[in-house]
């Protein structure tokens, strides 16, 4: 599980954004975003530099918050 975080997010479009941005890389990938916390985790195979790149082509600004397995 990688953890992001993750500012600029503030509704369900955005959740739907980011899920629909990382699930476009990885159709297995789990995606649980809480936008209370600015946080997306993701459970996938990918490289967090892909991961990262999706989140940031979404239009959000996103940093590494850590692995948790």
């Amino acid at each position: 599980m990688q953890y992001f975080n993750v500012q600029g997010m503030t509704c369900q479009h955005c959740v739907k954004a980011v899920g629909e941005a990382i699930r476009e890389l990885d159709a297995d990938a789990r995606v649980s975003v809480d936008l209370a916390a600015g946080q997306v985790a993701i459970d996938s195979e990918l490289p967090v530099e892909r991961l990262l790149r999706a989140i940031q082509d979404s239009g959000y600004d996103a940093q590494p918050a850590g692995e948790v397995r």
